[in-house]
């Protein structure tokens, strides 16, 4: 059972960008889990002001060229590659001109949230599961890190249910300290909607704001984790309403990546009916 396939999903990733404390907890995970065995695939957003060229950065042109819907729009997806310095692990870029150019995460530089932040997520969301069945490699577990990544454990159970590339694919999401004060537009739903998902399925988004985005993530993954207890003061009612699947507390510790590794195993033997 060590032989999982695992695929991370996260906002950012040490040493290529370090934002927040999802940098650091993501970092070490992925290693841990690939010295036991695992087969690793890392996704994160190409943010503008990661250098490429320091990182070496460069683009896979048999991946890239997808176009995303983000509400009416199509968006052109490319793909870029690097490698965990001093580990065998690489990282997959999820970029595009309109979304991830701009030197900044997601505030200006004026310390404002970018209102396009909501479509980023979206078009990240999508086009990490659109690249993964371009690399033609089947998932076990999904983790998804921060709120970037929530919709990606719905999409899983809706639109791509019946996708050979994740029938048994299980999620796991992580949430941490990084809440926002932003409401997004009316229109954030018609901007997430996919097939087979209707407004029903969305209620829990129609905040339009962090807490929506957490919310959501949290309805559809199979597994949620905190990465502490301070995790946003405001969420701990609502988290804790989703059958208690909110209320491991998995803090970055020694012993943090072997909680994850028996996390992984018990989806696995869900998956398998063990």
């Amino acid at each position: 059972m060590s032989n999982l396939r695992i695929l991370y999903v996260s906002s950012e990733i040490n040493p290529f960008l370090k934002t927040s404390e999802v940098a650091n907890y993501v970092s070490k995970l992925p290693q841990e889990m690939q010295s036991k065995g695992m087969e690793i695939r890392i996704l994160v957003p190409r943010f503008g002001i990661i250098n490429e060229r320091k990182n070496r950065l460069h683009e896979v042109v048999r991946l890239s060229g997808i176009n995303i819907t983000v509400g009416d729009e199509e968006k052109p997806l490319t793909i870029k590659v690097a490698s965990i310095p001093n580990a065998k692990l690489q990282v997959y870029f999820i970029d595009n001109e309109d979304y991830f150019q701009r030197k900044s995460v997601f505030l200006d530089k004026k310390e404002q949230f970018h209102t396009d932040n909501d479509e980023r997520a979206v078009f990240f969301c999508k086009g990490a599961i659109e690249t993964v069945k371009k690399l033609g490699w089947a998932p076990d577990v999904v983790h998804c890190n921060d709120w970037i990544t929530s919709l990606i454990p719905m999409y899983l159970k809706t639109t791509y249910k019946d996708d050979p590339m994740f029938k048994n694919t299980k999620t796991v999401y992580t949430i941490y300290n990084t809440g926002f004060e932003h409401q997004f537009g009316e229109d954030l739903l018609s901007k997430v909607k996919m097939m087979d998902i209707d407004d029903s399925m969305l209620s829990n988004l129609k905040e339009a704001n962090y807490k929506g985005f957490i919310k959501i993530g949290t309805e559809y993954a199979d597994y949620v984790t905190k990465s502490s207890e301070e995790v946003n003061e405001t969420l701990n009612g609502t988290l804790d309403s989703f059958n208690g699947k909110a209320q491991n507390v998995i803090e970055k510790s020694d012993e943090y990546s072997e909680s994850y590794y028996e996390i992984y195993q018990q989806l696995k033997e869900q998956e398998v009916g063990v």
